[in-house]
């Protein structure tokens, strides 16, 4: 009797309100037409000071957050599924995005504390990495690459060693990441893999500069019409592909908590990899435009360890998204376009605007810069004597 009582005086003091009325669509399912009935007083009266766990939100293509309930569930069963080939609802609806909204960059949003934080940070790495590794009088890179140069008198297979080296660790390490992230926290794993993987890379990078035209011949180009404004555009588009980092250049300097992402819109909508695209079209560009034994022993290299990256990405990404990776998984692809062009993606009808964005934009005029740089790059690197 008391607890009867109880309820009473709970759905009597929290349900009534002089000024509340009801939605009748505020409980609609999106993804059902028939509308659940209202909670009870007592149930909202109990929410508002238990909350349950909820599964990690999603977002849609206006950023709202959609749990994964049970509608959910029935809606990718029947609207990804053997029905209409994983895409859309049939009729030319758009597909409710489950991941994330890349490239979002709301200005409104932006701590100026952080970005000065994210200067800092990025300053001092640079600082250190010049002490600890590139000066060759204070630092480890050249002794390593010396090292590594001994174990073969081929420029080819010392190229081939370094790429392997960096794949190691960067692949590993990526791998590691959810059990180190438990051991020592997100910001302290991500400061140790960009500690192992930037040293590494710079090194890589360093001897292909140094030693790209040091292979065997074996075709001339560079004079054949058209080759310069093909590489040239080649790479430019490259650049489109390789760096969706920029993304969350906070987390990657560890200033906000790093997470693994579920990106869905943009450039993922042409290819569930935009890194692995990147890096093949990069690599085809260069040994076309250098045309050596060296040149395609670095792109088998990276792109072997780009293609190993894009199988270690889906797994990772499977496990820790579970369902709602696999629905990502079902409606892109890794060839370009090849999702779009078989229609499991459908593309919104502004989806033009989902690269009208700053990071679009930054890493256009980076991609300007890096080309113009050329030179300052290559005279940098030679003066290493890696």
């Amino acid at each position: 009797m008391a607890s009867s009582s109880s309820t009473l005086v709970l759905s009597t003091l929290f349900s009534y309100h002089p000024h509340q009325t009801l939605n009748p669509n505020k409980n609609k399912s999106p993804f059902s037409s028939h509308t659940k009935r209202p909670f009870s007083s007592l149930t909202l009266k109990v929410s508002t000071f238990v909350k349950p766990k909820q599964p990690p939100p999603f977002h849609s293509p206006h950023n709202h957050q959609i749990r994964l309930s049970r509608q959910f569930r029935a809606y990718i069963t029947v609207r990804d599924g053997a029905d209409d080939g994983g895409g859309g609802d049939g009729d030319g609806n758009e597909q409710p995005v489950v991941g994330e909204d890349s490239a979002e960059f709301i200005l409104s949003k932006q701590k100026i504390s952080s970005w000065v934080y994210f200067t800092a940070i990025l300053g001092s790495v640079l600082f250190i990495l010049n002490v600890a590794w590139i000066d060759n009088s204070t630092g480890f890179g050249k002794p390593f690459v010396d090292a590594v140069s001994e174990l073969s008198d081929s420029k080819e297979v010392v190229m081939l060693i370094l790429i392997l080296i960096f794949a190691i660790f960067h692949s590993g390490l990526a791998s590691l990441r959810d059990t180190g992230e438990q051991l020592i926290g997100e910001r302290a794993y991500r400061v140790l893999f960009a500690g192992t993987s930037l040293p590494l890379a710079v090194s890589t990078v360093v001897y292909f500069i140094n030693h790209r035209y040091d292979g065997v011949q074996l075709w001339e180009l560079k004079n054949a019409f058209g080759i310069h404004e093909f590489v040239w555009l080649s790479n430019f588009i490259s650049f489109l592909f390789l760096y969706p980092s920029t993304f969350n250049l906070l987390e990657v300097a560890a200033v906000d908590k790093p997470k693994m992402h579920l990106w869905e819109t943009g450039i993922m909508r042409i290819t569930r990899h935009p890194q692995l695209v990147g890096q093949v079209i990069w690599c085809l560009a260069h040994t076309i435009w250098i045309g050596n034994s060296v040149a395609v022993a670095a792109s088998v290299g990276l792109i072997g360890h780009h293609l190993f990256g894009a199988w270690n990405g889906d797994r990772r990404l499977a496990v820790r998204h579970g369902e709602a990776f696999e629905v990502v998984k079902k409606r892109t692809s890794i060839i370009p376009f090849a999702a779009i062009l078989d229609g499991r993606q459908k593309l919104p009808k502004d989806y033009y605007k989902e690269f009208i964005r700053l990071p679009y934009l930054s890493i256009t005029v980076l991609t300007l810069g890096a080309y113009f740089a050329h030179p300052l790059m290559q005279a940098a690197s030679f003066r290493l004597h890696w």
